[in-house]
């Protein structure tokens, strides 16, 4: 229950905070251009919050918080005082028009730069693209356990997630691809993946699986380090150097199966079958794990032991696969617009590849997913949550220059048509524009919700 409200009170938060920004760029720019605005409102539907400011503008909170919107004075919406019509509008020339609808994404863009600027600041730790076993195409291409990706088609893959979405376009296009890695000893190779064999059926979530690598992960023993006294651990018996090789009849293969099979199995307060190996024998006990509240609405079940201290070897390895991602002021805006420009680049190219059919659907994402995301973001910090609104904020602005009537893409259509004929579209095309926006949007918005539920119980 805990992590649905988490979820939930996350996803009220970042759509709050993205929202604002959006109608803000409008608000802003259409002020600035001389437009009476009558309402700004965060949310659609029955507001549950209004206040009249100082300048006349009704500010609205309203009960469904999936977009928002900016009312001007306009002569199509009702009769307009003959004093007040230089304020409206359909009386502003086109490009001021087309300014005022591409505000919202622009805001949109520059929230992602302020965001990204700050997570740099602030630091995110990443994982640099270390393999751990190959097979496949990337084993016969020469690559092998313990090369670090540095580039592919030189370009730069610092982490895990740059490698990845530079993977997963060469895949999709089935485009044979130029990976630079260095070895353990820092020697560089270049080797080919010939991505052209991947079969028909391949999927784009499961890119490294298809391709034939795994990333490196440490494999740390399931032995307890230390049990925190009067924990769940100390009163069941755990003691320091125990070897857990059980939980709920389920194989421990290392440390970090430990806390997963605690959430799968565990309760609060509940009796949980823990079997630890000790001196040779196994013992078999009964722990009752405890809830631990690990965010603002987020908690796990923890029992209270912490792992064995690394070993050297074990140290210099995840020293090598793991990287603090912290920049100055000023470097951090340079590597907050690449950062921008490189997730733009991505989620325009995989909008065109599900438009061709080359990518899949299933891709999209809706609000149970983004909520999901939203909520394990915020339990792992700052800068992971200042990254997930960066994203998402990028995914709204671009979601928004689609041209599809309704959207800020399709008006912006509209008025580039108006400028190169030099009068407006007529009311009966936009009128047909509406309707086929409506049916566009909500078929879109079906899909993202279908791919949430399947995600759910696949």
């Amino acid at each position: 229950m805990s992590e649905v409200l988490g979820s939930i009170w996350w996803l009220l938060v970042a759509l709050g905070l993205l929202i604002t920004f959006h109608e803000f760029g409008h608000f802003w720019v259409a002020r600035r251009l001389g437009v009476r605005v009558l309402r700004f409102s965060v949310g659609f539907g029955r507001p549950i919050w209004s206040r009249r400011g100082k300048d006349g503008v009704e500010y609205v909170v309203a009960a469904i918080p999936l977009g928002g919107y900016v009312k001007m004075l306009d002569e199509r919406d009702g009769d307009v005082p003959e004093e007040l019509k230089a304020e409206a509008f359909n009386r502003k020339p086109v490009w001021h028009r087309i300014a005022i609808v591409l505000a919202g994404p622009a805001f949109n863009l520059v929230f992602a730069v302020l965001a990204f600027w700050v997570m740099f600041m602030v630091g995110i730790p990443e994982s640099r693209p270390v393999i751990g076993a190959t097979d496949g195409i990337a084993a016969e291409a020469g690559l092998e356990a313990g090369d670090e990706i540095i580039a592919l088609d030189g370009q730069s893959t610092r982490t895990w997630s740059h490698a990845l979405l530079s993977l997963i376009t060469h895949a999709l296009d089935r485009d044979p691809v130029q990976m630079t890695v260095r070895d353990a000893n820092g020697g560089e190779s270049n080797h080919r993946l010939e991505l052209d064999r991947l079969g028909s059926d391949f999927s784009e979530e499961r890119v490294l699986e298809a391709v034939g690598i795994t990333p490196w992960r440490l494999e740390v023993p399931a032995v307890v380090g230390s049990v925190t006294p009067d924990s769940a651990a100390a009163r069941a018996g755990i003691y320091p150097d125990d070897r857990i090789v059980e939980i709920a009849g389920e194989d421990v293969e290392n440390w970090s199966w430990v806390g997963y099979l605690v959430q799968e199995h565990g309760a609060a307060g509940q009796p949980l079958a823990v079997t630890v190996e000790r001196d040779g024998a196994r013992v078999d006990l009964e722990v009752r794990p405890e809830r631990q509240r690990s965010g603002m609405l987020s908690s796990r079940l923890v029992l209270g032991v912490t792992n064995a201290e690394l070993s050297a070897e074990q140290r210099a390895a995840w020293e090598r696969a793991s990287i603090l991602l912290r920049h100055g002021p000023v470097e951090g805006i340079q590597a907050a617009v690449g950062e921008t420009w490189r997730l733009t680049g991505a989620t325009f190219g995989l909008l065109g590849r599900m438009v061709t059919g080359s990518a899949s659907v299933k891709n999209l994402s809706g609000p149970i997913s983004i909520a999901q995301f939203a909520n394990s973001s915020a339990s792992r910090g700052l800068s992971n949550f200042l990254f997930f609104l960066g994203a998402i904020s990028l995914s709204l602005g671009i979601l928004n220059l689609l041209p599809i009537p309704v959207l800020d893409g399709g008006h912006f259509m509209y008025y580039l048509i108006e400028w190169v004929k030099g009068s407006p579209v007529s009311d009966r095309a936009q009128m047909a524009g509406q309707y086929f926006g409506l049916v566009a949007l909500a078929g879109l918005m079906s899909l993202a919700f279908v791919n949430d539920i399947l995600r759910l119980i696949g």
